[in-house]
């Protein structure tokens, strides 16, 4: 399940990000799956808090291609023309379930995102691109100052897939489950007791800049921690944060191969890699050389992007995910043969993901999305079921 980001690291005025972009899930839709045009979804309020909770369910409608935003009932609302600058989107909010409490709306055929926020709207905006998604890396953005988070989900004729990101940031907590045909229940993204205050003291202990992530309001409630890449985007986090593990990768692998194995139901698929000056070069079985990666700084490791980009294809994309979740796992120097899919040997090397590493040992099954493709090796955390009979949200103690 390929992890894609929407990348509003724009000023507002310029980021006009498609919402259901966010997530390529799911295979084809089939003719005449059973899966009904709505799933109801359970959201509880957990929090502790008692602040009035708002949430939006905003994507693309899968049968029509357009975005707009569904009310409790399920029912499409495509968003009116925008401008520019950026004009105010439709109220989309549905009020959310009061602490201690459960409210249940209804989730249509969707790819797009669940936001949720505490104690005030979202102010979400339409330029002539579409919705203006919340870029809080941006000091002016107007929800800077909310505490808020979403999910990502995808709803087609083949099932649902439903996920807790912590890709962009790490936030007021929550969990997503999903209800089988057989009763069964599934769930992911709960934190450890003391989890959320526990990842941010893990950040601050770093050094090294990893405290920079975290933003607070001026009367000191904690926000959020920006993701890696909008930290070094930002000056958050020093550009160079990756160096030294980066050079020794490189220095490693040009007098070793480095062998990648992208396909889990493919082992006989291998590519072998080797640095020749700043380049990786990748050949086939057949020696015929197939791709190559320039030396590689923080925001691409990051970002699993730019000199790591991912193209949907069958070569380089899969081969720039391994490298992607090697580097930001620290793996590559652990074992020449990737993906290392073993928990025990990620985030041990002194240079690492901090922010990825502090999230996943929070977790309490250890699945976090901490990054682009933390999906290599099935660490991301994810339900998905081909005939949902209910999901679930749980909003998490912020503790």
């Amino acid at each position: 399940m390929p992890h894609t980001r929407t990348r509003p690291a724009l000023p507002l005025v310029a980021a006009a990000a498609l919402v259901g972009s966010v997530l390529a899930l799911g295979a084809p839709g089939r003719a005449g799956a059973a899966v009904p045009d709505t799933v109801p979804l359970q959201i509880t309020n957990n929090s502790g808090r008692s602040e009035p909770v708002y949430v939006y369910d905003l994507g693309t409608q899968l049968s029509s291609g357009q975005q707009g935003w569904a009310d409790a009932g399920g029912a499409f609302h495509a968003w009116p023309a925008g401008g520019n600058p950026p004009t105010p989107a439709p109220d989309a909010s549905i009020a959310g379930p009061t602490p201690g409490q459960s409210t249940t709306i209804r989730i249509p055929k969707f790819s797009g995102r669940i936001y949720f926020s505490y104690g005030q709207k979202l102010d979400f905006r339409l330029t002539t691109g579409g919705l203006v998604q919340p870029a809080v890396q941006n000091p002016s953005d107007p929800n800077r100052n909310i505490l808020f988070n979403w999910s990502e989900y995808t709803l087609n004729d083949s099932g649902l897939w439903l996920n807790s990101t912590q890709v962009d940031m790490f936030s007021a907590p929550y969990a997503v489950g999903v209800q089988r045909a057989d009763g069964s229940v599934s769930t992911t993204g709960h934190l450890k007791s003391a989890g959320y205050t526990g990842f941010f003291n893990d950040l601050r202990a770093q050094g090294g800049g990893w405290a920079g992530l975290i933003q607070t309001r001026s009367d000191g409630t904690v926000l959020r921690a920006l993701s890696p890449l909008y930290g070094v985007e930002t000056g958050a986090l020093p550009a160079n944060v990756m160096d030294d593990y980066i050079n020794r990768v490189w220095q490693k692998y040009a007098a070793t191969t480095l062998t990648v194995s992208p396909f889990a139901d493919q082992p006989g698929t291998k590519y072998s890699g080797r640095v020749s000056g700043d380049v990786m070069n990748f050949t086939d079985s057949s020696g015929t050389v197939v791709t190559s990666f320039q030396k590689p700084d923080a925001d691409s490791v990051f970002g699993c992007h730019k000199l790591l980009d991912a193209p949907n294809d069958n070569v380089r994309g899969p081969i720039s995910r391994t490298l992607c979740a090697g580097f930001n796992r620290s793996t590559l120097l652990v074992d020449s043969n990737q993906p290392d899919t073993t928990p025990a040997d990620f985030y041990r090397d002194a240079v690492t993901n901090q922010y990825a590493r502090a999230v996943h040992a929070q977790m309490t099954d250890g699945k976090a999305y901490a990054f682009a493709f933390d999906d290599v090796g099935n660490q991301e955390s994810l339900v998905n079921d081909g005939n949902p009979q209910q999901a679930y949200l749980t909003l998490d103690p912020l503790s």
